[in-house]
């Protein structure tokens, strides 16, 4: 059932954000005068599964699920349909076009791509607003949950005070600005500073492992239940007991606990709870793992709060702040995106390896449907789909427009063999990565069935 789910948000998602790219090359051809012949939402090789025609236009839904296309008269696609080439051009041809029509045809897909992330972020800032952790409201500094950050020299209840001379607003900011590597400035709890240096194969070793996360907001020992096997069921422990202390000492967090704990295998020991406002003093027995024999509860930041272990910050936006609120965003989101993709393309890096399909980006969406995270995934998309369309790739918009500007330029337009070579090259490049990303995935696929 997850399965269908994230299915399902991923297959919406990818409907809305290919047929309003293709609307904008549609559009834009429209006003100038330029016939369209299709317009189609996934492939459809051979056989469509549902199509109609209006005007000059056939309308349809293909059968392979892969994105869409507007064919347009008198322009080298990937459909390689070079017949109507051998005659001379017609008015409504987009070849008979001036170039500066032609090149505001070409980016009009990626135009809505921008204004569509825009859209979308303003008006999720308008209904749910934003609410977050603030990196300064850890005062209890991080939770290291994973031994890579271990390795880096990272320890519980270190503070990110900044990366790369950059202050993190937020916790969730955290991970996103590792990534391009450099240096992270903590406080560890005994109030000593540090540079920790990020090691130049960090996201290679980030993607070759399962946990992804490497920080956790500490969370306290709220305990969730008590086994009947447990070899302490009958000392008095209950659901909702908040766990303070161990044999005198303060335990203000779970993973204090479990260090603490360990001291103490095979031994009776006191265990201090608060229920219900009142404080207790219960006596326990720690197993030779490390273990009290009950389950802790898994919090999430609303309930923190409420206990009253964190702060989060909360913004309302009428509609007149989403607006720009929202365009400040989706830039942002552009500018992080394009150094992701700076990343990729340096090999020392290993980012290349993290480079994934239609599992991979099925995957970003969560097994459960929230309008919330779909929304702010589709504006993610949406920013992805218009940065990769305009890299100079032959068959890319990037590539057409690319040709477009350097007959601008020059005075002299390409022609339309070389188009045809040009855009036979582009497709094979575009196959080759379709092959690799996918390829990724399933190999990670398999790899994960072994372990």
């Amino acid at each position: 059932m997850d399965i269908l789910i994230k299915a399902a948000q991923f297959f919406l998602s990818l409907s809305i954000l290919v047929i309003l790219h293709e609307m904008g090359h549609y559009i834009a051809a429209k006003y100038f005068g330029t016939r369209v012949e299709k317009f189609y939402l996934f492939f459809d090789w051979k056989f469509s599964l549902f199509k109609f025609r209006r005007g000059e236009t056939e309308y349809g839904i293909g059968w392979i699920p892969l994105g869409g296309y507007v064919k347009i008269s008198g322009m080298v696609d990937e459909s390689m349909d070079t017949g109507q080439l051998k005659n001379d051009p017609e008015p409504w041809e987009f070849r008979s076009k001036p170039a500066w029509q032609r090149l505001i045809i070409l980016l009009g897909g990626v135009t809505v791509n921008f204004l569509l992330a825009m859209a979308i972020y303003a008006g999720v800032m308008f209904t749910w607003g934003e609410k977050y952790l603030p990196n300064e409201n850890l005062t209890g500094g991080v939770w290291v949950v994973d031994s890579m950050a271990m390795e880096m020299g990272f320890k519980n209840g270190d503070q990110i005070l900044d990366i790369n001379g950059k202050k993190i607003e937020r916790f969730s900011g955290i991970m996103p600005e590792m990534i391009y590597g450099g240096n992270v400035n903590v406080r560890h709890e005994n109030g000593e500073t540090e540079i920790i240096s990020i090691p130049e194969n960090f996201i290679e070793r980030l993607i070759d492992q399962e946990n992804k996360q490497l920080f956790m907001y500490r969370i306290p020992f709220v305990i969730a239940k008590v086994a009947d096997s447990s070899h302490n069921s009958d000392v008095g422990m209950q659901p909702k007991d908040v766990i303070i202390g161990l044999d005198g000492k303060r335990v203000d967090y779970f993973d204090q606990f479990a260090a603490m704990a360990s001291e103490f295998a095979g031994q009776q020991v006191d265990l201090k709870i608060k229920r219900d406002g009142e404080e207790l003093t219960l006596p326990v027995k720690i197993s030779e793992n490390g273990k009290i024999g009950v389950h802790s509860a898994s919090l999430g930041l609303l309930d923190l709060e409420k206990l009253g272990y964190y702060k989060l910050e909360t913004h309302t936006y009428g509609i007149l702040e989403a607006v720009p609120a929202g365009i400040d965003k989706a830039v942002n989101q552009m500018g992080d995106y394009l150094r992701q993709l700076k990343l990729i393309f340096s090999p020392s890096t290993g980012a290349y390896k993290g480079v994934g399909g239609f599992a991979a980006i099925g995957n970003l969406f969560p097994p459960v449907w929230d309008w919330l995270i779909f929304w702010n995934m589709t504006a993610f998309l949406s920013i992805m789909l218009g940065v990769l369309n305009l890299l100079p790739i032959p068959a890319l918009d990037g590539g057409h427009a690319m040709f477009t500007i350097w007959e601008i330029v020059t005075g002299r337009k390409p022609n339309d063999k070389f188009m045809e070579y040009a855009q036979m090259v582009g497709i094979i490049l575009l196959l080759t990565l379709f092959v690799f990303a996918n390829g990724n995935d399933a190999f990670k696929g398999i790899q994960s069935l072994l372990k």
